[in-house]
């Protein structure tokens, strides 16, 4: 079979077989007459399996040894090409996710788009100041890729660079507030939690509705920092997740302050004293819980809140009791 048949009937073509030929991968077996390549069947089976190695990725180099050498193993190359495969995916897929991030912050010019750019290096700088630096002038200067904003506060584990994140994300508008109710559902604790303090941070009715939704969350951190958040923005659908927290002890002192200011008029300073007053009737936590739920009576005006301290100045807890006492002695003095 002549080198033009063959081209026709591989789809490699004539070029390429004599590129094949030169560097040794391949040699037809005969020549005709007038000098032409002639190939054989066992030609065209070798071209069949140089194109499949090809296909793996497979250099030429690396392709002529393995057709070549009797005690070539291709386990070692296999698992090389796999890795550099890999390697080269999670490049690709850095890249595209960089690019979706320029397209959506819509630079009006190169200009913003080399901003954005330098902006998404800075945000994975290893310097805690140079990432603290590129959040705190996103805002003004940058047209800010929310994605990346998102995802570097999620992964943020410097207390100060992770509040200058926080505080770049809710001047960037509501567009992450979506992406970071998706955070509430990651298997990793500590970034249930940056995305859960985050949407404590994020202004407007959206974030609102997406830290109700978290009052149920399995993870009591979330739900804990759900109502901190709901009750400084009046929502009194809080008050017994917030009971909850004094009770066990979890950020029980802002709980309590998260209930003083939900108290400002009187009907819903009568619902959060009757429920602390419930809480002390049957809990069974021991002592220190009571003595907390005692004290979060303090700032809680009204009737309901100063008859249940003159109650519980009687109480057979005497911790309880003195705790109330102190309390009534505060109130009358105001």
């Amino acid at each position: 079979m002549l080198i033009g048949e063959v081209a026709r009937r591989s789809g490699v073509s004539a070029r390429m077989l004599r590129h094949y030929e030169s560097l040794g991968l391949m040699r037809p077996s005969g020549r005709t007459g007038s000098g032409y390549r002639e190939y054989s069947g066992e030609d065209i089976r070798r071209i069949f399996h140089i194109e499949s190695l090809r296909s793996l990725g497979l250099s030429l180099r690396e392709i002529g040894r393995a057709l070549d050498d009797p005690g070539f193993t291709p386990s070692a190359l296999v698992d090389d090409l796999i890795r550099q495969t890999r390697e080269r995916i999670a490049a690709e897929t850095e890249l595209l996710t960089r690019l979706r991030r320029i397209d959506a912050a819509e630079p009006a010019g190169w200009e913003d788009v080399l901003q954005a750019v330098a902006f998404l290096q800075a945000l994975g700088a290893k310097s805690a100041a140079a990432r603290q630096r590129a959040a705190l002038s996103s805002v003004d200067e940058v047209p800010v890729p929310v994605e990346a904003l998102v995802e570097a506060v999620l992964r943020e584990s410097e207390p100060n660079v992770a509040g200058a994140l926080r505080w770049a994300l809710a001047r960037s508008g509501d567009g992450g507030t979506a992406l970071l109710a998706e955070g509430l559902g990651s298997p990793v604790a500590a970034v249930r939690e940056r995305a859960v303090r985050s949407l404590a941070e994020m202004p407007g009715d959206e974030a609102t509705a997406r830290l109700r939704d978290a009052l149920v969350h399995p993870d009591a951190v979330v739900r804990g920092h759900a109502a901190l958040a709901l009750g400084t923005r009046g929502v009194a659908a809080t008050v017994p997740a917030l009971i909850d927290m004094i009770v066990e002890g979890r950020n029980d002192t802002d709980a309590a302050d998260a209930l003083s200011m939900l108290s400002s008029d009187t009907a819903t300073a009568d619902q959060i004293a009757t429920g602390l007053v419930d809480r002390l009737a049957h809990d069974t936590t021991g002592a220190p819980a009571r003595v907390r739920l005692t004290q979060a009576l303090a700032d809680i005006p009204g009737r309901t809140a100063s008859g249940a301290l003159v109650e519980l100045s009687q109480d057979r807890d005497r911790a309880v009791a003195l705790t109330a006492a102190y309390l009534l002695q505060l109130r009358d003095a105001r």
